[in-house]
């Protein structure tokens, strides 16, 4: 599943690419149609993200909301002026980057979109490119309202620059429940998925079984000041990685996928700092990664 950073970099490329813009809006595979008809021929105003969902405003006061899931991913396309990633969302071929295409498109004459291919739940048509959606576990039509209440269900986001730090304090100290199983709780806070919770903790030397109530304020705040370092980090190479150059076997630039994790997928390989064997178990039907010794309880 897009973590956080991904949904940010979405909001980015259609701030980019659409913003202002007059936009043909459809469902070719047509589970989509009623929703595709209220927005179409509108103008986007504007994208944001907050968490793992995005959130797409038009001129009609209607918001497109999106959230991708396991399977959700959009392809973007267009003229030499289209510019920016190709691809984001899942499946995630490449582990969790994403598929760049700097020359944005064709890179040539502008014929408009190519034949949908495969189940597209929304095509975003405008002058110069197009988006397809594909996958997503949520895809609706809402009011300004409804969007309002649906950011109020979710916790602070580390990538929003007005966040409230204590309010995650708050919502992680005062619950008796793993701290593995609260930093995927988007109610305690919006973004973080998988392979960030194994990295921040491991990086914090925190137990994935620690409870939210046996951390101070401090530890918690350290665990934010972290998240917001390594997922802005994300944001501005479009991949996690969240090695420091200093544990790295390789310092090529870009970095390696091997060099890029602690912990995450690399289950039975030596910690990179103490040697010990990085360990893999399930929790909450999740894969998860720690080690045993950096991460004791």
């Amino acid at each position: 599943m897009p973590e956080g950073h991904s949904i940010h970099r979405l909001a980015r490329q259609f701030t980019s690419v659409f913003a202002g813009q007059r936009l043909s809006v459809s469902s070719p595979q047509g589970r989509f149609a009623a929703g595709a008809a209220r927005l179409d021929g509108q103008t986007l105003v504007a994208a944001a993200a907050h968490g793992k969902q995005l959130f797409l405003e038009f001129d009609n006061e209607l918001f497109l909301r999106i959230h991708l899931g396991l399977y959700g991913a959009f392809d973007f396309g267009g003229d030499e002026t289209f510019r920016g990633a190709s691809s984001i969302g899942a499946p995630r071929r490449v582990g969790e980057r994403e598929l760049a295409d700097d020359d944005g498109g064709s890179g040539g004459t502008y014929a408009g979109p190519p034949p949908p291919k495969g189940a597209v739940r929304v095509r975003l048509v405008s002058e110069h490119g197009w988006a397809d959606l594909r996958g997503p576990t949520a895809c609706e039509v809402i009011t300004p309202g409804e969007q309002r209440a649906a950011l109020a269900k979710l916790g602070p986001d580390p990538l929003q620059p007005n966040a409230d730090p204590e309010e995650f304090v708050r919502r992680l100290t005062t619950r008796a429940s793993p701290v593995g199983l609260l930093l995927m709780n988007q109610e305690v806070l919006a973004g973080v998925g998988n392979v960030y919770r194994a990295e921040v903790l491991f990086r914090q030397r925190l137990s994935p079984w620690r409870t939210g109530k046996a951390l101070c304020s401090e530890q918690a705040l350290e665990l934010w000041n972290d998240v917001v370092s390594v997922m802005g980090d994300g944001v501005a190479a479009g991949r996690i990685v969240t090695t420091r150059q200093e544990h790295r076997g390789d310092r090529a630039v870009p970095v390696p996928t091997g060099e890029a994790h602690y912990v995450y997928k690399r289950q039975g390989l030596p910690c990179r700092i103490c040697g010990c064997e990085i360990a893999m178990t399930e929790m909450a039907a999740r894969k998860l990664y720690w080690c045993p010794a950096c991460q004791q309880d």
